[in-house]
């Protein structure tokens, strides 16, 4: 286990949107080894805490003054899988009785597998087909490594959520019917489809054309839908 201080990216200290049905305060962690095209947090890729967010044990003691009135905590990023120390930040956090939370995009498998037992929900990023992922987060290999994540936490029995980021330059319609039949062929039985938010994308291609209103097609967000025991398309 690494001594270095956790690295910190931001502190959100009340959430209702991040752990669907939960009030939570979510830590970001700063890093991240992907570089997808659409992300809107550019600032967390780099490995480098935020200035003017506590260190870990000042937010650590910070939590202690919010119970009661936090459900839980969500540590996401960047990528949070990235920070070594997040087994350690995960039992601190469940020691002061919170329940924990945690938002990835699965680039580090054996990192989720030491984290999952003490997980009481994942939100889980997928980012394309996993045979295509290279053209969404610009890393080959990247799909296999979330593709062995998804299997971990199928197997885990943690609840969770599978969500995608869509733009039509990076999923077409075909292909999101094609994502959404592998993700139910796997077992995932909760999906969201979430629409490109321009605000903070560095990509040009993709600012510069914004999602259409038919987009995707209602045909497709029907077999979609039918496919999974509950689904959601968010607008940006």
């Amino acid at each position: 286990m690494s001594s270095a201080p956790p690295k910190l990216g931001g502190l959100i200290p009340f959430s209702s949107c991040d752990w669907p049905g939960k009030l939570a305060a979510v830590v970001f962690i700063a890093g991240c080894p992907w570089r997808c095209r659409y992300c809107h947090n550019p600032h967390l890729q780099q490995r480098e805490n935020a200035p003017g967010i506590p260190d870990w044990p000042d937010l650590l003691a910070w939590l202690e003054t919010r119970k009661n009135l936090l459900d839980g905590v969500v540590f996401s990023g960047g990528e949070a899988l990235l920070e070594p120390r997040l087994p350690e930040m995960i039992a601190a956090v469940k020691a002061q009785g919170f329940a924990v939370a945690l938002h990835t995009g699965g680039a580090y498998p054996a990192r989720l597998k030491a984290c999952l037992p003490m997980l009481d929900w994942v939100g889980f990023d997928v980012k394309a087909l996993f045979a295509d992922y290279a053209k969404v987060t610009g890393v080959p290999g990247s799909g296999a490594a979330a593709r062995q994540s998804l299997s971990l936490l199928l197997a885990s029995g943690v609840a969770f959520e599978c969500r995608t980021t869509i733009h039509p330059e990076l999923q077409s319609d075909a292909e999101l019917l094609a994502l959404s039949a592998e993700l139910a062929e796997l077992g995932v039985a909760d999906y969201a489809l979430q629409h490109f938010r321009q605000h903070g994308c560095q990509d040009p291609a993709l600012c510069r054309h914004p999602v259409a209103v038919n987009y995707p097609l209602p045909a497709t967000m029907q077999q979609v839908e039918s496919r999974f025991r509950t689904f959601a398309l968010r607008q940006a």
